[in-house]
């Protein structure tokens, strides 16, 4: 859910995400979901086990997923001739 909450930011930045809008989604979910993944040693924690920071671990996550996919859709635009005044 935090990678979905690190999305809605997307509407602040120019779109260049590789796949529009729902590729930044994508990649916003995958992110928070592999690195809370991660973070907890690949299993998933019990109820007894969820804190507050059991939520924030997917904010990282969820960034670093829309910088790939920012910068990926970037590259691409630039490799494909496309400038929009940048």
């Amino acid at each position: 859910m935090m990678g979905l909450a690190v999305w809605h930011f997307t509407v602040f930045i120019p779109d260049h995400f590789w796949g529009g809008i729902v590729g930044a989604f994508l990649a916003a979910m995958f992110g928070a979901i592999v690195f809370g993944l991660v973070v907890n040693g690949f299993s998933i924690p019990g109820n007894d086990d969820v804190s507050i920071m059991t939520a924030a671990e997917g904010i990282p996550g969820g960034a670093l997923g829309l910088a790939a996919c920012y910068f990926e859709g970037l590259r691409r635009e630039r490799k494909a001739g496309v400038s929009y005044g940048l």
